[in-house]
Order: structure tokens, then C-alpha cells, then sequence
């Protein structure tokens, strides 16, 4: 059942899909967005006034970067030493990331095209701290489309 219009997801719910496994152990995803160039249209009026007219351009490439705890999971390893060593056929790929409602219901999908990771990063391993030790994937794309 999906949301009734008045209604809104919350933000804790929500999972990455690639080759058809959806990964649910993610703790944050940032930087997800869709955006595009504008054009400044520079042009005189028929009576001399000066005018600019913003038009939509090409829709530009993001970068989102996933985050989970540190786990016996080598995927995103394996993801990121295959673009290494440039094997970008198999490397580049589309996957999703879904929101679902309350009741664990997909409500939105954004879908990732020609994604591939750009990098790995494992968070600071310090004697005595005791906070959960992350990684964070930064995952670059070619453009992001809603299912």
C-alpha cells in the first residue's frame, strides 16, 4: 500500500540494490542527486531591452557515497580492485537505490546508470575507541533515472 498523499517516508528505511541483491545494512547514503546544466540565453528585445533566458542544458554526472559497518562482506572490495585494474565492462553497472514505507514497501526507486565505485574509505582504527568501524563507498554514475 503506498503512502496516502499527505503522508511522508522516513528517512531510516531504505536499501541498495545492484545485481539484483538488495543490500539492507547500509547506515547512510549522501550526495544523491539529479542536476543539469543551465544555458544563459543573452538576447536584445525587439524595443532594445536586454534580456537573459535560463534554459535547461545536459543533465550532469553525481557521485553518491554509500556507508555501512565494517563486515566480512568483500564486495565492495572486489567492486572497487576490478575498476583498479580497469576491467570496466564488468565494473560499470546500474543498480537502485529504494526508500520504502513504513511497512517495508518500496515507495521510490532511483535508479544508478554505468555506476562504478571511485573509492574506498575505512574509517579511523584507534586503540581504546569503541565507535563501529565503517566503510564508505563513493559510487560515481552517469545519470539517475526514478522508477
Amino acid at each position: 500500500m503506498p503512502l496516502p498523499d499527505l503522508d511522508s517516508s522516513v528517512a531510516n528505511s531504505f536499501g541498495l540494490e545492484f545485481d539484483s541483491v538488495l543490500i539492507r545494512q547500509i547506515t547512510e547514503i549522501s550526495g544523491l542527486k539529479m542536476e543539469q546544466d543551465v544555458i544563459e540565453l543573452k538576447q536584445n528585445t525587439v524595443d532594445g531591452k536586454y534580456i537573459v533566458k535560463k534554459l535547461p542544458g545536459r543533465a550532469k554526472a553525481g557521485e553518491v557515497t554509500v556507508t555501512r559497518g565494517l563486515t566480512e562482506d568483500n564486495s565492495f572490495e572486489r567492486w572497487i580492485k576490478d575498476s583498479r585494474f580497469g576491467k570496466m565492462a564488468s565494473v560499470r553497472r546500474s543498480g537502485a537505490i529504494i526508500v520504502f514505507d513504513y511497512e517495508g514497501i518500496p515507495i521510490k526507486r532511483y535508479k544508478l546508470i554505468n555506476a562504478w565505485p571511485k573509492s574506498l574509505e575505512i574509517s579511523t582504527l584507534k586503540a581504546g575507541d569503541t565507535s563501529v568501524l565503517t566503510e564508505k563507498l563513493v559510487i560515481t554514475y552517469e545519470s539517475v533515472e526514478l522508477d
